[in-house]
């Protein structure tokens, strides 16, 4: 049986990204073997359009995450509670069947002397959603990389989302949603901290 088809970089044995020729090619290859002509007149833009979509959904390979959380803001009247910012919208893609993921996060953060502008915990989420995920990596790197770069007292977030490939194939179960967290810090040590933390994002019991 063959292997999964490599592009092999002409200079080194890298991989490399296939061009959008071949992409499209990929596209039509899918059309045929699901049981349509791919040169119908319905179908003749659709490796075009498909491609376009693949460039927005996973546009996350291209952004660095880190970079978003970079510039920081200290001149804050020495604030240092608890900065929650939740039902951050996204939208991801199941690395297991290609399936959409839509769902909501919710962040919080205890700062040590700095602050992030918000919507850069918005674009952190985007970065790493707009990628071939599971939702528990999902979670573990948005808590991860805030936690490094920010280096507050503690990292809290939670994540909630259904997944397509659950609910369009296989056990066909709508309604259904999954919940995954990811505390560091004083959100794992405190209780009453991860309390107030889960209280603030509507997820405590």
């Amino acid at each position: 049986m063959a292997g999964p088809l490599r592009w092999i970089n002409a200079v080194s044995d890298a991989p490399s990204k296939p061009t959008r020729e071949q992409a499209e090619d990929a596209v039509r290859t899918l059309l045929a073997w699901a049981g349509d002509d791919p040169n119908r007149e319905g179908l003749l833009d659709t490796p075009k359009r498909v491609a376009s979509a693949y460039g927005d959904w996973f546009a996350g390979y291209d952004d660095d995450p880190r970079a978003y959380l970079e510039r920081t803001f200290k001149e804050v009247a020495g604030y240092d509670e608890l900065i929650v910012l939740r039902d951050i919208e996204f939208e991801s893609h199941c690395e297991h069947h290609l399936a959409p993921i839509i769902g909501r996060a919710h962040i919080g953060y205890l700062p040590d002397g700095k602050v992030v502008g918000i919507s850069k915990l918005a674009r952190v989420v985007d970065a790493y959603a707009r990628r071939f995920q599971v939702q528990e990596k999902l979670t573990s790197q948005v808590a991860a990389v805030i936690q490094d770069v920010l280096q507050p007292r503690g990292v809290g977030v939670v994540i909630e989302a259904t997944h397509q490939c659950m609910t369009t194939r296989g056990v066909h179960k709508r309604g259904v949603s999954m919940v995954t967290s990811k505390m560091l810090g004083s959100f794992r040590d405190d209780a009453r901290t991860r309390s107030e933390f889960l209280r603030f994002a509507r997820c405590a019991s």
